[in-house]
């Protein structure tokens, strides 16, 4: 009998690794079911006009996965292979990450058909404005809170923002986040995937007894992502960054070089490749390098069964969402090699998006200090309850990551067993807040350990005591 053919659709991965965990933790066929399907999908087609005149319909998708524990949340990618199984996929994931990461979130992803290196920003703003009108009648800051993704940024967010505050009749940015910091953004959430990485590659590194000191890294995809987590690796934890590549090709040069020169270099010519003092080397070449930490930051896929046997190095760090297909993971285990999966090593990403939703419904904002402590505490937290899942079923860590997501609601851990250093979103101090619809919903006000609302609170309360007599609740 034929071996069955290695499946590179996303959802059909998706849906894979889910089964394997299932099984493990002997779920019935029916939750399975549950589990492996999306609750809401969403298709549309929108008109644009575009700069030369012409009318293009353009096709998006919004798919929401499960909200049993919270609000949607996911991004919103552009890109001109975009597909509803891809979405699918995405969306799965991203249940996973963050019931991994412990946040009160459940998982969702949008995207549009398009070329974004083809357009203009004009055709880009009518384009995301209209997909927003499109999309609003599931997103809300209490419904499905999008962020970006491939090809999409701050200001992607702030267009969204601010069309659907102008429906609204009032600023709502609570609506998405990945937003600029003059309209509510957080500090740390543009780098805060690539830092999450490189905690959990730290992490990692402790287990496997490797100095990141002098450490070897290549990063396939030099975008926000795999340039942070470059630039990260080389400023915080010495290691030297020999291979970089994006869209156009790669760069390679055994003595290293600094990421920051690279990406001025980016800047200027439209590339990494002809980075003065590098060899060059392709988006598959960089795959299979000597090195000791590999990162693929780019788009899913690229690491399947036929190149898995090459690759060397000691601990791979997915940055992008699904780079890696089950078989793969199956080689790789096999060999030692210790694979961050997905909905851990890049879970940096939504778990900040979450801090700026708090602040944006607390309307309180936090310091960058404050953000990445609290960051780090979360990543390390979930790095630890994976790898114990690891250890105690012998079982390949992504495996572990959806048994321990599977098998544990986001809101059911103690604070300190998520990892949160400083605040206890079940028994700790609650405080009402209104969201800009003056709607009353209970919110978390993160404080130090041990400390009491205080003075603040009080103040607020007499504020509001006159007309709104028990609207916060300690």
């Amino acid at each position: 009998m034929s071996k069955p053919k290695e499946t590179l659709n996303p959802f059909e991965i998706a849906r894979t690794q889910i089964d394997r965990a299932g099984k493990k933790l002997n779920l019935d066929a029916g939750m399975l079911e549950i589990l492996k399907n999306p609750r809401r999908e969403l298709t549309v087609h929108f008109p644009v006009k575009m700069d030369d005149g012409t009318v293009k319909v353009f096709t998006g998708y919004r798919v929401q996965y499960n909200d049993a524990v919270g609000p949607f949340k996911g991004g919103i990618r552009y890109h001109w292979n975009v597909s509803l199984d891809e979405v699918r996929a995405l969306s799965c994931w991203m249940t996973w990450k963050c019931a991994v990461m412990g946040i009160p979130y459940g998982g969702a992803k949008g995207g549009v058909i398009c070329n974004p290196k083809e357009m203009s920003k004009d055709e880009l703003e009518h384009m995301t404005r209209r997909y927003a009108s499109e999309i609003s009648i599931i997103i809300g800051p209490e419904k499905d809170i999008p962020a970006p993704d491939v090809y999409t940024d701050g200001q992607t967010m702030a267009w969204i923002m601010d069309t659907i505050s102008m429906a609204k009749g009032f600023a709502v940015p609570g609506v998405v986040t990945g937003k600029p910091l003059a309209i509510g953004g957080s500090l740390g959430r543009d780098e805060a995937t690539s830092r999450g990485l490189m905690y959990a590659v730290r992490e990692a590194a402790k287990k496997t007894k490797l100095t990141l000191k002098g450490a070897t890294v290549a990063v396939q995809g030099f975008g926000n992502v795999g340039m942070h987590f470059a630039r990260l690796m080389h400023d915080e934890q010495g290691s030297k960054i020999v291979a970089v590549t994006d869209s156009k090709g790669g760069i390679f040069s055994e003595k290293g070089f600094d990421p920051k020169e690279v990406l001025a270099f980016k800047e200027k010519t439209g590339s990494v490749v002809g980075f003065p003092g590098t060899k060059p080397v392709s988006n598959e070449e960089v795959l299979e390098l000597e090195v000791d930490i590999l990162a693929p930051c780019a788009l899913e896929g690229v690491l399947t069964s036929e190149n898995a046997p090459r690759v060397k190095a000691k601990i791979i760090g997915e940055g992008a969402n699904g780079p890696t297909t089950p078989e793969a993971d199956d080689i790789f285990h096999k060999r030692g090699i210790v694979l961050i999966p997905d909905i851990l090593a890049n879970g940096g990403g939504v778990t900040v998006s979450y801090f700026e939703w708090v602040q944006n419904l607390s309307e309180f904002f936090w310091t960058k200090s404050d953000v990445d402590q609290k960051l780090e505490g979360v990543m390390v937290g979930a790095f630890n309850r994976v790898w114990d899942m690891r250890e105690a079923k012998k079982v390949d860590t992504r495996q572990a990551a959806y048994m321990v997501a599977i098998n544990r609601g986001p809101l059911h851990a103690p604070p300190d067993e998520r990892g949160l250093p400083h605040g206890r979103l079940e028994d700790g101090h609650r405080v009402e807040v209104r969201d800009l619809a003056r709607k009353r919903h209970a919110r978390p006000l993160i404080l130090p350990r041990g400390q009491r609302p205080g003075s603040m609170t009080e103040e607020l309360r007499a504020e509001h005591e006159t007309n709104e007599p028990g609207v916060f609740a300690s």
